[in-house]
């Protein structure tokens, strides 16, 4: 793309001035428009050391109510915390709400060249890390994002000049790195990095638009061109569904909830024996995930009043306080709901050596979401192959990923519902909502048996527990969380 590059036919200068304001105002004009269709737009600004991104920038926001704007800066290396998450961790958590404009001086790909170019990433790193951003630009897309990419060309010899011509004032001589030296003396070879990452994440939903920077004004109204030309499209677009995507992930045969057979119990005895050993167990695996850095997330979904709450309280009581962190999910809030439906989930992850539990999970989309019309039909069928590729890229990051579902039939719920609207220190757990839930026990079940069977992959399955019995839902769980933990350390040795 960089190599072959052909630039575009500048304007003269009282044209260039003209058009520069006719796209100024259309910007303007743009904003309620975003902000009524609810479109939130990243526009994603890289590019040479010194051709000019932060002058452009600069310019365009000017264009731009300031409540509808923000501006990242990425350039940074990651912080000790953020290497201790998924790469995507940092990326991800910084996408604006809808209706409104996020700019990024840098994104995913300074990081990426950088690894590249300095022999930190491997190839097959690099191909994971391709990936990965593909697949997420792709989500953010479908989800209904404008995502804008422009990369500041110059050449060799045009960099060199601006670099020489800072260096030359004292005022301005601070604003020349080493990396941006670096870069000029590497010219070649960074532009050969450059090239081969924009053509691997050039894709029809968020291509790369190459920006001619040998003039400021010049790039800028290349950037508002394009940028105008996107919103119009995408705008155009709001109502289009986005294709429900093939899965290409292996799957576990699932059983379906009707056929599990609950009449699995536990004497008091039997239970009270193997739950101190095996939280004793876990407790001494806890201190070996943490030093070998591995983390663990175990995800909990079921039937209200299965027991999520008392099957977590097991766990967690074999743990150190410190290294594990329990997260009731409840329904999102309005910064939350105004963002990708993952995005809450991405600012919850564990770092590395630190146990996550969710009590409900991302799989609200397909169950609740879903059936209460708290998403379309379009959202929720393209949810499944979405938190597959969530799941797999925590899974490639070293996760181990643990999914129960706790399974009760409809008459034992109905006596706990009773028992805790009869007992007071109890009935703050019960609510009108549960009740209105329990009258679309089969609509809920129809939506179980789907998630299971379009989830259940080969790294993060799905595992039921019978809990008609509580006692024996609480053994099972611990035992199958020591067996995988065990398994991740035999392979992180």
């Amino acid at each position: 793309m960089l190599a072959d590059y052909v630039k575009g036919i500048r304007p003269d200068k009282e044209e260039l001035k003209r058009q520069i304001k006719a796209e100024e105002e259309k910007l303007f004009a743009s904003q309620m428009k975003i902000k009524e269709a609810k479109l939130p737009v990243m526009v994603i600004l890289e590019g040479w050391g010194s051709a000019g991104k932060g002058s452009v920038l600069g310019d365009i926001i000017k264009c731009i109510d300031p409540r509808f704007f923000k501006v990242v800066t990425m350039d940074k290396p990651p912080t000790e915390d953020e290497l201790r998450k998924p790469f995507l961790y940092r990326y991800f958590i910084e996408i604006p709400e809808k209706g409104k404009f996020q700019f990024y001086d840098t994104y995913w790909m300074g990081e990426v060249t950088k690894g590249v170019m300095d022999g930190s990433l491997s190839r097959k790193k690099y191909e994971d890390r391709i990936r990965s951003i593909n697949i997420t630009e792709r989500q953010l897309t479908d989800n209904g994002y404008l995502v804008m990419k422009f990369f500041f060309h110059i050449s060799e010899k045009e960099q060199k000049k601006r670099l020489d011509g800072l260096l030359a004032d004292p005022n301005t001589a601070w604003r020349v790195g080493e990396e941006d030296l670096k870069e000029n003396r590497s010219y070649k070879k960074c532009l050969k990095v450059y090239d081969q990452y924009l053509k691997d994440t050039d894709r029809d939903a968020a291509p790369w638009f190459v920006i001619d920077a040998g003039s400021q004004k010049w790039a800028r109204l290349q950037v508002l061109r394009y940028l105008n030309q996107g919103i119009d499209t995408a705008l155009k677009n709001t109502a289009v569904n986005a294709p429900v995507r093939q899965n290409v992930f292996r799957m576990n045969p699932v059983i379906r909830l009707s056929e599990i057979d609950l009449d699995k119990s536990l004497t008091e005895e039997e239970y009270k024996t193997r739950l101190k050993a095996l939280q004793d167990e876990l407790h001494g695996l806890h201190y070996a995930l943490y030093r070998k850095k591995v983390p663990v997330i175990i995800a909990y979904e079921g039937w209200d009043a299965a027991g999520k709450g008392g099957n977590i309280k097991r766990i967690a009581a074999a743990l150190d306080p410190r290294g594990y962190e329990v997260f009731p999910i409840a329904s999102p809030e309005p910064h939350e709901k105004a963002r990708h439906h993952l995005w809450r989930f991405w600012n919850r992850l564990p770092r590395t050596g630190h146990i996550a539990i969710y009590d409900r999970t991302w799989y609200g989309r397909v169950m609740v979401e879903r059936l209460e019309g708290f998403c379309s039909e379009n959202d929720w069928q393209r949810a499944y192959n979405e938190i597959n590729e969530f799941e797999k890229e925590l899974a490639d990051w070293g996760a181990v990923i643990l999914k129960f579902w706790i399974q009760i039939d409809s008459d034992t719920q109905l006596a706990r519902f009773t028992e805790r609207q009869n007992t007071p220190e109890k009935r703050w757990k019960i609510t009108d909502e549960d009740w209105r839930n329990r009258e679309k026990w089969d609509l809920y079940e129809a939506a179980v048996n789907e998630m299971l069977e379009k989830t259940n992959t080969v790294f993060a399955p799905w595992y039921v527990l019978e809990s008609v019995d509580k006692k024996y839902a609480r053994i099972k769980a611990l035992e199958i969380v020591i067996e995988a933990i065990k398994k991740a350390l035999k392979e992180a040795d």
